[in-house]
């Protein structure tokens, strides 16, 4: 009966080995190599995305606050 149970135990750690080299891989071919990439960009353009829109939340605080107008007509007109 222990065999059994130690058998039973040998091949369910086999299985998820193998599930997990195999896993490995395809992580490490091209494929997996692209779609790595792919993340990172995506995250790079998330991340510049989110700054953008924080500089403009910032700037029209900004422009509240010293009371310019948002067309940005306050420092052009004074040079005209």
């Amino acid at each position: 009966m222990k065999r059994i149970i130690w058998m039973g135990i040998g091949v369910a750690i086999g299985v998820i080995a193998f599930r997990k080299i195999t896993e490995a891989q395809s992580a490490l071919g091209p494929e997996g190599l692209n779609r790595a990439v792919g993340r990172l960009a995506d995250g790079f353009y998330d991340f510049a995305d989110a700054v953008r829109d924080g500089m403009s939340e910032r700037e029209t605080e900004l422009r509240s606050a010293l009371g310019v107008d948002a067309t940005g007509s306050g420092r052009d007109a004074d040079r005209r």
